[in-house]
């Protein structure tokens, strides 16, 4: 008799969504340093956000989920604004006028916001491993940030360091609206119509990218296409999925994984040779995140699989 294929994991899955955002989300930084010298800040955030509502659009209909339930409507609100409509705006703006180095250490503060965000609106604890793994991987973003402050001449703005720590508060309320949210539609649904209302809010901008389209570089252009397609529609649901299935606080932890791999983008991509400081720094983010997401194995765990049944081949002879 055969036995039908095993459905993944649960953890397996979220692992899976996790990776594929950090990564997503890290070639993001690449694709933005080409699509911002030909875009300005709110047109490439418009221009990001229509990609991909089309893309989700299409996957909502395709998928037949309709309209998120009522309940999930104020955190899509909040989220689509703060997030997805005002958290590209302040970092494309504020990238131009710091920088990436600057950028990248100011909008690392966003998951320390979110722990302490969710740990205080969502009731999630702060256990001592996520604090010790946060502040690793939160100094590794400062040797990163330094680093390559210090190789590109380091350029800082009074409004560009506000424009970017404005982004970090976006992103780690943008984050805690859409938890709740996730209880009551799915995550395509909740990312879908927070989308939406994000270009929406971003429409006051159409008149600049109509103008800068016709006199960006076609590469320019693809990036953008990029940014809207993988970055935001997809990355954003995988983003969403896992929340809906892990705390707000140790999901944001696990991006500060980011940085290490945009340093490894950017070393295969751009042929950007890294620094050893910037290498140290790449590590101690990846450490931050293991010790973050690290759950030692107790007596109860150990007891459950010593009493789980044991599966049988196939041909066994049943008893």
């Amino acid at each position: 008799m055969k036995i039908p294929p095993r459905a993944l994991p649960p953890a397996l899955l979220t692992g899976g969504a996790v990776c594929f955002t950090v990564f997503a989300w890290a070639s993001a930084f690449v694709s933005i340093r080409s699509a911002a010298a030909a875009y300005s800040p709110g047109a490439l955030a418009l221009g990001r956000l229509l990609v991909a509502s089309l893309v989700l659009v299409t996957l909502l209909l395709v998928r037949r989920e309709g309209l998120p339930p009522r309940g999930a409507r104020k955190g899509i609100l909040l989220s689509g604004l703060v997030w997805f409509g005002g958290y590209m705006v302040a970092l494309n703006w504020g990238e131009r006028l710091v920088d990436a180095g600057t950028a990248s250490l100011l909008v690392n503060t966003g998951p320390i916001l979110m722990a302490l965000l969710a740990a205080r609106l969502l009731g999630e604890g702060l256990p001592p491993r996520l604090v010790t793994g946060t502040a690793v991987s939160f100094v590794g973003a400062v040797v990163v940030g330094l680093s390559m402050s210090s190789e590109g001449g380091g350029s800082t703005s009074v409004l560009g360091v506000a424009l970017c720590l404005l982004a970090a508060v976006a992103y780690a309320t943008g984050v805690i609206a859409q938890k709740p949210a996730l209880g009551y539609g799915t995550p395509l649904q909740i990312t879908t119509f927070s989308c939406l209302t994000g270009t929406v809010a971003c429409l006051p901008f159409a008149g600049q990218l109509v103008a800068e389209i016709p006199r960006a570089p076609l590469s320019a252009s693809l990036n953008m296409v990029y940014l809207g397609g993988v970055p935001t529609a997809l990355a954003f649901t995988t983003w969403s999925y896992a929340l809906a299935r892990m705390p707000a606080g140790k999901l944001g932890a696990t991006t500060y994984a980011v940085p290490a791999v945009v340093v490894l983008l950017s070393w295969i991509l751009l042929g950007e040779v890294p620094a050893w400081l910037t290498l140290l720094g790449g590590l101690l983010c990846l450490t931050g995140v293991a010790v973050s997401r690290y759950r030692p194995r107790t007596r109860k765990d150990a007891a459950v699989r010593a009493d789980a049944p044991v599966s049988q081949p196939a041909d066994a002879p049943a008893r």
